[in-house]
């Protein structure tokens, strides 16, 4: 899988690409530029909740060389980055699971954007039993080829969201009856002592910065990793993993 096969280059492409149903999973616009076709391809963006990121024009010339089959592509000031997976809506992953008489279990993504640390924590969800993946759909790792291989090919066995606001995303979450547990590393819960039996979902934050205050507040429990070496943390992935197995094994009885 090459990421070539899914850039396309130039305004009339990426609108052609929108009418013809493609899915976007961003675009790269040179920063101040206007015209009648940029304002069509703003508006089908809003209108599919693609995220859009202005960048000046050196980004969009790197992009252009590394991506590009031909040496001098005519990007126009603008590049789109077509999605190699089908996303969902968080009604359509819980209509899902709850018609299948499962116990819903989602990995909410705060603020992670390595894209190893994506695909690592995608292949450990979907080998653990989540049911879906939840991602912002600004400042998240991009779904590319790398993703994909890192995964596993999990991403095409995971049901993935992204949200325009993950606090809307958790709110939703809540009122329809699942309970939000938050990473942490203090003043936490020992994830051997919490019941996960119910329909729940983990947030997972960042390396550097962890779960944002805003997403940490909607929470409505801290749970942590019991650690007793001289390393601070652990990455978000292997986190992850061991968060996802924990709730397993609660879910199975504590076997």
């Amino acid at each position: 899988m090459k990421d070539n096969h899914f850039c396309i280059f130039g305004r009339k492409p990426i609108i052609e690409a929108f009418k013809a149903a493609r899915r976007f999973d961003k675009i790269l616009v040179l920063k101040n530029i206007t015209g009648d076709e940029m304002r069509e391809i703003y508006q089908f963006a809003k209108d599919t909740d693609v995220p859009v990121q202005n960048v000046p024009k050196e980004k969009l010339e790197s992009v252009a060389q590394k991506y590009s089959k031909h040496r001098e592509a005519n990007h126009q000031g603008v590049i789109g980055f077509l999605s190699i997976i089908d996303y969902y809506t968080l009604d359509d992953v819980l209509h899902q699971v709850y018609g299948k008489g499962e116990t819903p279990l989602l990995v909410v993504l705060d603020g992670v954007t390595d894209v190893g640390n994506f695909g690592a924590i995608a292949r450990s969800a979907e080998c653990l039993g989540a049911h879906a993946l939840v991602v912002p759909a600004q400042g998240s790792a991009q779904i590319n080829a790398e993703a994909m291989k890192t995964s596993a090919g999990a991403l095409n066995n995971i049901l993935v969201c992204r949200e325009k606001s993950l606090s809307t995303a958790i709110h939703y979450l809540k009122q329809n009856g699942i309970k939000i547990f938050g990473t942490d590393k203090h003043k936490a819960s020992d994830i051997a002592k919490v019941d996960f039996t119910v329909p729940c979902a983990i947030v997972l934050g960042s390396e550097g910065e962890g779960i944002s205050a805003e997403i940490m507040r909607l929470c409505d429990e801290r749970v942590m990793i019991p650690m007793h070496g001289q390393t601070e943390s652990l990455n978000v992935s292997v986190s992850a993993g061991i968060v996802l197995y924990e709730i397993g094994r609660s879910r199975r009885g504590g076997k």
